[in-house]
């Protein structure tokens, strides 16, 4: 069985989160910079068996694009061209980041460790792999 990758791009960071094998957990894997993710995951999946990808897709509340939307699609094209097996699933990313805030300031983070922008995005990758998860009857 393999694990299900979830990717919260951003063109300075991605956070990357990924299940346990039998796909129950959702966890915080790593932070890496945009121009990195692609090594990153080879390597990772010399290691581990992914499954499948889920992109963290930016949409303003009324479900229309943002300023990001059009990076995350450009990124997307290339981790097709990089991973054409691999089955990509696209899940709204709406409110992660204040979630995973939100997320932070609960489990007790220093406001130190909350300034620290990777951890909020494998934090928001972490919720978005956790929604995708839930929205699946996982």
């Amino acid at each position: 069985m393999g694990r299900i990758l979830a990717i919260d791009y951003g063109t300075k960071r991605v956070g990357l989160a990924v299940t346990d094998p039998l796909k129950i957990i959702a966890s915080a894997l790593d932070t890496v910079h945009s121009k990195d993710v692609l090594n990153f995951l080879k390597v990772y999946m010399e290691k581990e068996s992914v499954e499948a990808f889920v992109v963290g897709m930016p949409v303003n509340l009324d479900g229309q694009a943002t300023n990001n939307t059009s990076q995350v699609k450009g990124f997307i094209t290339t981790l097709k061209k990089a991973f054409p097996e691999m089955p990509i699933h696209l899940h709204d990313e709406r409110f992660t980041s204040s979630m995973a805030m939100s997320a932070m300031i609960a489990s007790g983070y220093s406001k130190k460790d909350r300034r620290e922008k990777g951890n909020i995005d494998k934090i928001s990758a972490t919720i978005i792999l956790q929604s995708y998860m839930e929205s699946k009857g996982m």
